[in-house]
């Protein structure tokens, strides 16, 4: 682990190579797993005040799971998820005619509709946020859907943060990216000396 200002950054995050392949998966991490996607208290409400934007383009069954339960739930351990149908699938998640899964949110913010890109949680995936005592921990959540993903990675010789530098920079900032970017180069350098 690095101590990063107030995170810990576990040592895959520097050294695991990783980067979506859509071609190949088609999104299928917003329709797979047992559990919404993780959200704070502020993408809640967010989520609630552009909902009538995304109502519209939802399936019926999300609409219906909406409905009865709200956009989130508390998932097993307690937290804050989206809602999910069938579950598996986020009910903010649809498939087009050629089974790729997009994000109805994600899709409004493309098309201008509204200023919020995602959950923090999903643009940063596969990193997973978790909170370790006073500082907030990044560790690198392996799931075997991402097999794609980790073989592109390597193929690109791509690390997992510069792949999520945008997200990582969203959540974090542009100083604490370049810190880790900075702790990242000579961590690498420390190792090819050995």
């Amino acid at each position: 682990m690095f101590l990063i200002q107030n995170t810990l950054v576990s040592l895959d995050v520097l050294e695991k190579e990783f980067c979506c392949d859509l071609d190949i998966c088609r999104g299928c991490c917003c329709i797979e797993g047992d559990a919404g996607a993780p959200l704070t208290a502020e993408e809640e409400a967010k989520i609630k005040e552009i909902l009538p934007i995304l109502l519209p383009e939802m399936t019926k069954e999300a609409k219906a799971v909406v409905e009865e339960q709200g956009i989130a739930y508390n998932d097993p351990s307690d937290e804050r998820v989206t809602s999910i149908v069938n579950n598996k699938d986020c009910v903010f998640a649809r498939t087009d005619h050629n089974g790729w899964c997009y994000c109805l949110i994600e899709k409004a913010y493309n098309a201008g509709k509204i200023d919020f890109k995602k959950p923090i949680s999903c643009h940063l995936y596969p990193i997973r946020l978790t909170q370790v005592g006073e500082y907030i921990g990044l560790e690198y959540h392996r799931w075997d859907i991402c097999h794609c993903a980790r073989q592109k990675g390597k193929k690109l010789h791509l690390p997992l943060y510069q792949f999520l530098k945008e997200p990582l920079i969203r959540r974090f900032g542009e100083d604490w990216y370049n810190e880790l970017e900075l702790t990242a180069t000579e961590w690498h350098k420390q190792c090819a000396q050995k």
